[in-house]
């Protein structure tokens, strides 16, 4: 693909501007949830380092977060020998149980979104292994099919259709179900009381790719649930389906937003055009290409509101909570390494622990003076004002 991307949104790249660390360490507390303890042996973490893309000693990485993980001796490899091992902080374990229940809690609404996307699919058919690709856009736990399958025996059926392949299982939709064929642009219009079509969630100065979804809009617009899989009659109808496919698509992802490289690797199963990439591209108004971290992404901006998601899924309130205790960790490992920084220049002579304590308080004294101005201009301008509106 390409190395190109749409024009630079500032308030879609804040909200793509996940850091590297907080993916890793979600990683980890999976790798954790597979022990029944939730503790295992740091020297089990090292060994997984290289496939976290992660170098360096893991026992420094976890000492990064302390109020997520914890560090302490314990007996392993059978020889009564005490290693260091790490687990949960009670905090991060309550926050870990309230995801969980998140996640046990939105079990239907999974399986709803499971449902619509074997909709979507030639077949209404997809292999159980590159669902896995869908697994996290999705919101889907590892053990979805445990979970799901057995409650919903009505709606879905692993098959096999070539034994003799390995990993060729493929989840099948029983039924057809005519209140979820509903695509998030026509359950809009029906709110409204308005024929399905597209809307552009550009800025109005942006007249020509307003003027040209008008013009995609004249065409009436092709439910991505067509139970019909004939070929469009023309390329412009062809485009009209993928990209409500497309569209939808990134509708019942949690975030609204999904790899590009993992969207066409269902070209053949969502009968998406070979250039997918660059129909994204056609259509601002809808999609929001970036390659932050050299990933291309597709964003759905009708899905956000400035840099945070419109609607916010309970699974997603719970991960961000999650965040929120890793920002605190690292804050906290970034404060005592400073302190530890100063003490040991203090001690060499380099600087004074006074003149530093007095540019903090500097510091500190000039954003209040900052704040007093602002506030002061702010009064100033409303008396004005107001007098020239008496």
């Amino acid at each position: 693909m390409a190395r190109w991307s749409s024009p630079k949104d500032p308030t879609l790249e804040a909200a793509l501007r996940r850091n590297r660390r907080w993916v890793v360490n979600n990683q980890i507390k999976r790798l954790l949830l597979r022990f029944p303890s939730r503790t295992a042996p740091v020297r089990f973490l090292q060994s997984r380092f290289k496939t976290l893309d992660l170098m360096g000693r893991a026992a420094n990485w976890l000492g990064k977060y302390p109020s997520c993980f914890e560090v302490f001796s314990a007996e392993g490899g059978g020889g009564g020998e005490l290693e260091p091992h790490f687990g949960f902080t009670k905090r991060m374990a309550a926050l870990v149980d309230a995801e969980e229940a998140a996640v046990t809690a939105s079990e239907p609404a999974m399986a709803g979104r499971l449902a619509r996307v074997l909709m979507l699919a030639r077949g209404r058919r997809l292999q159980v292994s590159k669902l896995a690709a869908l697994r996290g856009p999705l919101g889907l736990p590892d053990d979805y099919l445990l979970r799901l399958l057995p409650a919903h025996t009505d709606l879905f059926r692993l098959s096999n259709p070539y034994p003799h392949r390995r990993n060729a299982a493929e989840l099948e939709l029983v039924r057809w179900a005519p209140s979820l064929a509903v695509s998030a642009v026509e359950a809009a219009a029906t709110a409204s009381g308005s024929a399905p079509r597209f809307t552009c969630s550009l800025p109005a100065s942006w007249a020509k790719s307003h003027a040209k979804m008008e013009e995609f809009n004249s065409t009436p617009y092709i439910s991505p649930y067509s139970e019909e899989w004939a070929v469009p009659g023309t390329d412009a109808e062809a485009e009209k389906r993928a990209v409500a496919v497309v569209h939808e698509l990134l509708s019942l992802t949690l975030w609204r937003k999904m790899s590009i490289l993992k969207l066409e690797h269902f070209k053949r199963e969502f009968g998406l055009p070979e250039d997918t990439a660059r129909m994204l591209l056609r259509h601002p108004c809808l999609f929001y290409v970036s390659n932050r971290y050299k990933i291309h992404t597709v964003v759905l901006r009708e899905g956000y509101e400035g840099s945070g998601l419109r609607e916010k899924d309970p699974v997603v309130a719970a991960k961000d909570q999650l965040g929120e205790l890793m920002q605190e960790g690292l804050h906290e490992y970034n404060q005592r390494r400073r302190a530890a920084n100063l003490e040991k220049r203090r001690r060499r002579g380099e600087i004074e622990v006074k003149k530093e304590e007095e540019k903090v308080e500097d510091e500190d004294a000039a954003r209040l003076v900052s704040a007093e101005k602002r506030e002061e201009r702010r009064r100033f301008y409303t008396v004005l004002f107001d007098d020239a509106n008496r």
